[in-house]
């Protein structure tokens, strides 16, 4: 009772399932490509194989034979995105990378630039000198507002 004789030709089909739960049998020998071919985009994973890896699992090569009595599961491969152009940094800042780089490279100096302006019966005047940071910490310490720091930053100007 139970027992079937014939039953013997269902231990050579294997299983397939569909993500939607849907599973269909195949008689085996046949091929992955066979099985992926009325698919565009899925591929075939063996179900033991996502069990010990995950979504890791390695796809079947379209060569490989499926297997009688495994389970084998039809997914389909996330699209990858389309190929666009690299994105650019925007900045508010327009300048030139030439300009940033200096920026850059002034900002990294260990002495300090002084700009100075001074009224005179001229008109303006605009002195630029390069002081080591000890010494122009040193004159700021010294003086006791902008305008003596000022004339300080001249005097040392001048002497030079």
């Amino acid at each position: 009772m139970g027992n079937n004789i014939t039953g013997a030709g269902g231990r050579k089909k294997a299983k397939v399932m569909k993500i939607s739960g849907e599973t269909f049998k195949l008689k085996t020998p046949v091929l992955a490509f066979d099985v992926v071919k009325d698919y565009p985009g899925h591929v075939l994973l063996e179900s033991e194989a996502v069990k010990r890896h995950g979504i890791r699992a390695k796809p079947l090569e379209p060569q490989e034979e499926l297997k009688p009595k495994k389970i084998y599961f039809l997914v389909e491969l996330p699209k990858l995105p389309e190929e666009r152009a690299p994105r650019r940094a925007r900045s508010a800042v327009h300048m030139s990378a030439k300009d940033r780089l200096e920026c850059l490279m002034l900002s990294r100096r260990s002495g300090s630039d002084v700009s100075v302006q001074r009224q005179n019966p001229a008109g303006p005047v605009q002195v630029k000198m390069r002081l080591p940071r000890t010494q122009v910490e040193k004159l700021v310490g010294e003086s006791r507002d902008e305008t003596e720091l000022a004339e300080r930053i001249v005097d040392l100007c001048m002497k030079n």
